[in-house]
């Protein structure tokens, strides 16, 4: 049997109430979602063309102190408002239970974007940051499974800055994020 987020339904805040409510990093989520634009006309009628599904549904887990959360998320909420479809935010420390079904690499990370059906299935889930983006982090979590190493948390650092080099200074990475949460929904 699949998981199941049937109990987390209706128990999340609306993307509005999300940054309304955010005491940290408000600007600049709202900066990252005022910057988004539709590079692919196709990827936009796609995301167009869920609005006649009413089956499904978006559950993401959040938090806003959460870096990977303020760049990606703003991208997240565009995209799927063009869906139509309900999406709800669950604020991490309010929902350990949900954030703990998904965990990557053993650990919590977020955002975790979930699509689920009308019963609360997980149909799909994308997170926390685009492939090519967490390809660094993989690797190294492959290569360090020691967190207790002399060198783990210099090579984590490294690490870190590999990420951010790949997320790059402008809006390139947002038509990634575009790209996987389009491929994931053509799949469910």
């Amino acid at each position: 049997m699949g998981k199941n987020v049937a109990n987390k339904l209706g128990k999340g805040i609306s993307p509005r109430q999300f940054v309304d409510g955010m005491t940290k990093n408000q600007d600049a989520f709202k900066d990252w979602g005022s910057r988004f634009e539709w590079t692919n006309e196709e990827d936009r009628e796609f995301f167009a063309s869920l609005n006649n599904r009413d089956d499904l549904r978006s559950v993401i887990i959040a938090a806003d102190w959460c870096g990977d959360v303020v760049r990606n998320i703003p991208v997240v909420f565009k995209a799927l408002e063009l869906t139509g479809m309900p999406v709800e935010v669950l604020i991490m420390e309010e929902h350990l239970d949900a954030i703990d079904q998904f965990l990557t690499y053993g650990g919590r990370s977020i955002p975790v974007v979930l699509i689920v059906d009308t019963g609360g299935a997980v149909l799909g889930q994308w997170g926390p940051r685009p492939t090519y983006i967490q390809e660094p982090m993989a690797a190294f979590k492959q290569a360090n499974p020691d967190r207790g190493a002399a060198d783990y948390q210099e090579k984590l650092a490294a690490t870190r800055q590999e990420i951010g080099r790949r997320y790059g200074e402008g809006t390139a990475y947002q038509q990634l994020i575009v790209s996987e949460l389009r491929e994931l929904l053509a799949s469910v």
